[in-house]
């Protein structure tokens, strides 16, 4: 488990307790689509929360994802600069050849250019945010995350 999956259970049981549900209430309201010891999981951050659930959790507690992120990951990653932005290219996203651990990647950049109504086909820019969000599927901080996109070339070129 890392730091990060911590904070993040933290603030999934933050945002939980303030709208007044109880683990097993989570259960109930959602007539069992959210299992009382999976969120339990997430909460201790003993397992790893998929942004797809994120962003379905955050849907259900009807408060943006941007809730659900640790607050003091909002603004930088302690140690390093988070990046602001970066810019996926779709194309290379796309690619039947792409490494299958990447698909999270795929369906994500997807997910945001539904939400945006953004189909310029060629390029999507992520926010910082979004990033933080999306480093939470390879348990690892943003930065190490952008590393590993430049390496499998999925980042465009500026």
């Amino acid at each position: 488990m890392t730091d990060y999956q911590r904070r993040l259970g933290g603030r999934l049981r933050a945002i939980r307790q303030q709208q007044g549900l109880t683990l097993q209430q989570v259960e109930e309201v959602s007539a069992g689509k959210w299992k009382a010891v999976v969120v339990g999981s997430y909460e201790r951050g003993d397992r790893a929360v998929s942004v797809a659930k994120l962003a379905e959790l955050s849907e259900f507690y009807n408060v943006p994802v941007s809730e659900l992120l640790p607050k003091e990951d909002l603004g930088h990653m302690p140690g390093a600069a988070s990046p602001s932005r970066v810019m996926l290219d779709l194309r290379r996203l796309s690619r039947s050849d792409l490494d299958p651990e990447l698909r999270p990647v795929s369906r994500f950049a997807h997910t945001i250019q539904l939400q945006r109504g953004d189909f310029n086909g060629s390029v999507l820019t992520i926010r910082g945010e979004d990033l933080r969000a999306l480093s939470v599927i390879y348990g690892t901080d943003p930065q190490e995350l952008v590393i590993r996109l430049e390496d499998e070339g999925v980042l465009a070129q500026v």
